[in-house]
């Protein structure tokens, strides 16, 4: 009996989803990928991410050669009703299970479609259930889950204890940025070189453009992420060798000159399926048992893939659709122009627009940009956490709907209430000051909270806390900041100075 045909959606490029050992097709079934330009229409996404998506598609494609059926057409309705009429009306295919809520929708009111266990995680969605029923119905929390990821996998243990004796190292990684250094000096990042299938994508992205079809944001410069196999396998190993030692120290800066600093931009690969996470962690714990690299860069590393990329995964699935409808502080103001277009030359603020325009011309930042910077504007003004959610999608390389519904809702908008995060995670002015050098050459100083040099952030912090008191005083992570409202003297005036700006740009 012919092998049945496998589907391969666009973020399960690696050959991992079609291992047949790990419940995969057959090795030698035929593949079949669609190209929905739909999808590209339904958002205005920024162009640097439309251009690796299909890059990375029709390399998968090339490199598949004859075994691939590549369906370019206008939906996945569209191009599934095209294959079945090259294979036949009864045919039967299987798929790996979709990484939306959306997209597995689609596959199960299929006939004929078998959908095979998801790959690309450490953590199948049973085991993930078991370990969440242990807590019946308490509060699931990164720590106790990333611990029990470490003592299943057996990542960096020592026996029955954790490497080094403890498990978190974050008190060593939040080291602000060296001062009177504009970079932290260290090797940049793996670079790809672009070929005539980048090429033709482009071409195709300048035409759709040009005939109205398709609208997008941002800038679309050289590829800078991977968009093979072999490509990501080159930025794992240069990542390790020539990045990791440094990672952990500075995790929480930012400089302006250097907005990568030591992260491994692997989240971009990852995502796409070219990667699995298992030999991204056993590669990083490989270098601190060979003596290449401290324990606090590889645990904090581990940490962002066996421990919050798997949590955010399985959030997405455990808390349901009705996640994406949380609004907990019935924040509903939308967002400004000057945000949904990235005009970063719009906004004075030296740390929003320098992070603006990075997310303008690259389609990515490093997680404390988009905490503390995109996300903190976002809470501290009240912007509708389900735009924020959308704007968070579409603007990033490494976006998609299981990534950034709990990251935003639950991490950054707090709109879920406390149930993925213990507080709000806002800041005045201070910290960034702190934890970068973008407040040096600002036109707003961080440490004034009234009058024309109030620091956005300084005055968005205490009026958050004012505006949520009641809430916020009923929280033991943050009762003590609100006390603080009674020690400000200048209240009604840093209200006003809030008031006075307006829908003014920061």
């Amino acid at each position: 009996m012919e092998p049945r045909p496998h589907w391969l959606f666009g973020d399960q490029l690696g050959p991992h989803f079609l291992d047949p050992r790990h419940g995969g097709p057959d090795a030698h079934a035929p593949v079949v990928m669609i190209e929905a330009r739909a999808v590209l229409r339904r958002r205005r996404f920024h162009r640097a991410k439309a251009h690796l998506v299909l890059s990375a598609m029709r390399h998968r494609a090339a490199e598949l050669g004859d075994r691939v059926t590549y369906v370019r057409a206008d939906t996945y309705t569209e191009g599934l009703a095209r294959i079945r009429g090259d294979l036949g009306a009864g045919a039967r295919l299987t798929v790996r299970h979709p990484t939306s809520r959306r997209a597995l929708e689609f596959v199960t009111a299929q006939e004929g479609v078998e959908i095979l266990p998801a790959r690309g995680f450490l953590v199948s969605r049973d085991a993930f259930a078991e370990w969440a029923g242990r807590g019946r119905g308490r509060s699931l929390r990164l720590e106790g889950f990333y611990r029990w990821v470490r003592e299943r996998h057996d990542l960096l243990m020592d026996g029955d204890e954790p490497a080094g004796g403890r498990w978190n190292l974050d008190h060593d990684n939040r080291e602000p940025p060296p001062r009177r250094q504009g970079t932290l000096g260290v090797r940049g990042p793996w670079q790809p070189t672009e070929d005539e299938i980048d090429d033709e994508v482009r071409h195709d992205l300048d035409r759709w453009e040009r005939d109205g079809d398709l609208s997008f944001v941002g800038r679309d410069g050289p590829r800078r992420f991977p968009a093979t196999r072999r490509e990501a396998l080159a930025a794992l190993r240069h990542f390790v060798t020539h990045r990791l030692p440094d990672f952990g120290r500075y995790e929480d800066a930012m400089l302006a000159a250097d907005p990568v600093m030591s992260h491994s931009l692997l989240s971009v690969p990852l995502n796409l399926g070219l990667l699995d996470p298992a030999a991204c962690v056993e590669r990083a714990e490989r270098a601190y048992r060979d003596g290449d690299a401290p324990l606090n860069s590889v645990e904090g590393f581990v940490r962002q893939i066996a421990g919050w990329r798997e949590y955010v995964w399985h959030l997405y699935w455990h808390f349901g659709e009705e996640y994406r409808h949380r609004n907990a502080l019935r924040h509903t103001a939308p967002l400004p122009d000057w945000f949904l277009d990235l005009d970063a030359d719009a906004v004075t603020a030296n740390c929003l627009s320098t992070v603006l325009a990075q997310v303008r011309d690259v389609g990515w930042t490093h997680h404390i940009p988009r905490l503390m910077v995109l996300g903190s504007r976002a809470l501290q003004d009240g912007w509708d956490p389900a735009a924020v959610t959308d704007w968070f999608h579409r603007c990033f390389v490494d976006g998609y709907d299981w990534v950034m519904l709990p990251n935003v809702v639950g991490m950054s908008q707090y709109a879920d209430g406390g149930l993925m995060t213990t507080k709000p995670y806002t800041s005045g002015g201070a910290y960034l000051h702190r934890m970068s050098d973008l407040c040096g050459p600002c036109a707003y100083r961080p440490s004034d909270r009234t009058g024309d040099r109030a620091c956005p952030y300084t005055t968005g912090y205490w009026a958050f806390l004012h505006r949520h008191r009641t809430r916020l005083a009923a929280n033991h992570r943050t009762a003590r900041a609100v006390k603080g409202l009674d020690r400000l003297g200048d209240l009604p005036e840093l209200l006003d100075t809030v008031a006075q700006r307006g829908d003014t740009p920061p």
